[in-house]
């Protein structure tokens, strides 16, 4: 069974800079996309992509704010925000895309606010 668990949500001041993680367990073979979404009141939406060849993909309200990386040998993704808004308060999602399988880890908080 495949199992995202994520981690390094919490509260942060603005302008303040958190970590997220997506470990990942289980066999995932052909692994296409790994991306991070957010959840806010209203709204739903892509952060950032990286697929099976390094390439990444931010959308423009983090553009120039996070970066996501991964390390395969820890079957680990992460999002690193750096100059957090309070509009980045959300939860924070990882999903794996394996052919046409999608598989998604359960969130972790991420709350921005002096």
């Amino acid at each position: 069974q495949v199992q995202l668990v994520e981690s390094g949500g919490g509260l942060v001041q603005p302008g303040g800079s958190l970590r997220l993680s997506c470990a990942a367990s289980g066999s995932i073979f052909s692994v296409n996309l790994i991306g991070w979404y957010r959840q806010a009141p209203g709204q739903r939406e892509l952060v950032a992509t990286i697929d099976s060849g390094g390439s990444t993909n931010y959308g423009d309200p983090v553009q120039g704010r996070f970066t996501i990386s991964r390390d395969n040998a820890k079957n680990t993704v992460y999002l690193q925000m750096n100059n957090l808004k309070p509009e980045d308060t959300a939860v924070y999602y990882c999903r794996v895309l394996s052919g046409r399988n999608a598989y998604w880890g359960n969130g972790t908080q991420v709350t921005v606010s002096s």
